[in-house]
């Protein structure tokens, strides 16, 4: 998977919006200002940050290489995936989901609505 392919899936979710973080030299996805994506390359090669659960976190670190403990966000949260690695892009799409899903539920309800039209 490149940057370019899941930047596009990213910005494909309601209200998604992207900003480039520019001490990180990332690119920043929200939803709502609610961070759940960040891409960038990591030592030469594409990766994303994404949001999980700790448990899941984990799970993810123990059986792939090819997924660390994000630099600069909450280590138990958020973990760098390489696109480029052993990870198929099916489960890269999921996690995108999932931390999608985990940035949707800490929005006002409100807001929330909104974005499901």
């Amino acid at each position: 998977m490149t940057i370019s392919e899941i930047l596009q899936y990213c910005m494909n979710k309601p209200g998604a919006g992207q900003s480039v973080h520019s001490d990180w030299k990332a690119t920043q996805i929200k939803v709502a200002d609610v961070l759940f994506a960040m891409v960038k390359e990591v030592e030469g090669r594409p990766a994303a940050s994404l949001k999980t659960s700790p448990e899941l976190a984990d799970l993810l670190r123990q059986q792939h290489s090819d997924v660390r403990p994000s630099q600069h966000l909450n280590k138990a949260h958020w973990s760098t995936v390489y696109l480029d690695g052993t990870i198929p892009d099916s489960q890269i799409y999921y996690l995108v989901d999932a931390s999608y899903q985990q940035a949707i539920e800490l929005l006002p309800d409100n807001t929330r609505q909104q974005l499901s039209v």
